[in-house]
């Protein structure tokens, strides 16, 4: 018999006990009324097993749940097949017709301002523009996301995305150094730049690195006051066909090296794309310390060593 403490498995990160395992096979046998998403968030609850802005991790808890199925550890409630409504079409407007040309310095155009784009007006015009100029177009960001947009005496600028980092990079967890279920349960603290746009209209030198140099700045606590928690790393991608990252280098970005084009597969499912330039930047000086915690009951939502610090978000001067 073995010990209730002792470790059964671990499951996206999360280690399971044998005790767990035998409150989880209760809890499925005790509510098998709930539907499977109802279950999953028992459990979560009863695991105290949350996401870095602290809702359930109800995702990872139910691919726990059928690996349990899988193995005849328990039996789930049927599957309640439900239809998923239909995403319309980004349809463009007037509001995001090309403008006049903007040419000159930054100090002549006038001071930048960056804004959150979060009203459903503001988002909506933010993805139409996304989706019009951006050559990769627009798509929905999964997970924690942050829009903002760019403007210089109320003409728009550009757009840049932040969100959910990408599940496992070489490169990039070689250079952090952390393990595979270290990187599981603390993921959520690097973001990604998915999309970085500056309008084909606006000839601005500079423009580019001083809106990251900026947005360096500040994306801790925005995230925070969004999310719950305050980010550790920012990374991105840089098809070199198109860019070389000039403006992530000036904003003192660290160039890591090129990836290999092929990512996480499932099965019977295969991923290829073209290698891209991976860039980093680390928003505090312990981010390691962040990224290596294996405990799931220390997921700090506010990190001891506060907002990011200004020596590591100085920005390349222009």
């Amino acid at each position: 018999m073995p010990e209730p403490n002792a470790l059964m498995t671990i499951c996206c990160g999360r280690p399971i006990s044998h005790q767990e395992l035998m409150e989880i096979q209760e809890t499925v046998k005790s509510f098998g009324n709930l539907s499977r998403k109802e279950l999953t968030h028992t459990i979560c609850e009863h695991l105290d097993w949350r996401t870095a802005s602290g809702t359930n991790k109800w995702d990872a808890c139910l691919k726990m749940l059928k690996q349990f199925e899988n193995k005849g550890l328990l039996r789930l409630p049927a599957k309640q097949i439900q239809s998923k409504p239909k995403s319309s079409p980004i349809v463009f407007s007037s509001k995001t017709d090309p403008g006049p040309d903007i040419i000159g310095r930054l100090k002549e155009i006038g001071p930048i301002e960056i804004t959150q784009a979060s009203t459903p007006n503001q988002v909506r015009v933010w993805n139409e523009y996304m989706d019009r100029y951006h050559y990769l177009g627009y798509n929905q960001p999964f997970g924690y996301a942050m829009r903002y947009t760019i403007q210089a005496q109320k003409r728009p600028l550009g757009c840049i995305l932040f969100s959910g980092a990408a599940k496992a990079i070489g490169i990039r967890d070689q250079w952090i150094g952390w393990d595979a279920n270290q990187r599981l349960l603390n993921l959520a603290w690097v973001v990604n730049n998915t999309r970085f746009l500056i309008f084909p209209w606006v000839k601005v030198k500079y423009l580019a690195s001083h809106v990251l140099g900026r947005i360096g700045r500040r994306i801790g606590q925005d995230w925070h006051k969004q999310w719950g928690f305050y980010p550790a790393l920012l990374e991105t991608f840089v098809d070199p066909t198109y860019y070389q990252g000039t403006c992530y280098k000036a904003a003192n970005w660290t160039y890591l090296g090129m990836t290999t084009g092929k990512g996480l597969t499932r099965k019977q499912k295969t991923y290829h794309t073209s290698p891209k330039r991976l860039f980093v930047r680390p928003l505090v000086k312990n981010f390691r310390n962040i990224l290596y915690r294996k405990n799931v009951n220390l997921r700090h939502r506010a990190p001891p060593h506060g907002p990011p610090e200004p020596e590591l978000c100085k920005q390349t001067r222009i």
